[in-house]
């Protein structure tokens, strides 16, 4: 932990280089951290860039448009989300059906005054199919 405080303490140190000036003797202008003879100290200072009023309104929109895409693209992600946990809710469900029909048995439904009407063979082998088909064709 000494060792970080002691990093953080010097990287301003490291930071600040001093910058030399000096034109040698064919006339030319060199730039250099270490001042031969004659040389000028450079003061370099950071570049502020102003941005004008219609440069932050372009921004803020720009901004906002990919807010409402990303927030969009996260809603249909979550939509998608949800139909694949019903239709896997759904595949569970005709699954077990399909199990149940196969293990054999009595099937029946209740008509309206609560009368079973039992399926016959052609029904059972028909419900099976149609499981079978439905398992098939949308679930993995």
């Amino acid at each position: 932990m000494r060792a970080l405080w002691l990093c953080a303490w010097f990287i301003p140190l490291l930071a600040s280089a001093d910058i030399y000036r000096w034109t040698d003797a064919q006339g030319k202008v060199h730039f250099s951290e270490t001042p031969p003879p004659g040389a000028q100290r450079v003061e370099v200072k950071p570049q502020v860039v102003e941005r004008d009023e219609a440069t932050r309104e372009r921004e803020e929109r720009t901004r906002r448009f990919y807010d409402a895409r990303r927030d969009e693209s996260a809603a249909a992600q979550s939509r998608a989300a949800q139909q694949q946990a019903q239709l896997d809710q759904q595949c569970a469900k005709w699954r077990h059906d399909l199990t149940s029909i196969s293990q054999g048995g009595r099937y029946f439904t209740k008509d309206g005054s609560g009368e079973r009407t039992y399926y016959s063979d052609a029904q059972v082998d028909a419900a099976r199919q149609a499981l079978s088909a439905r398992l098939a064709e949308g679930c993995r």
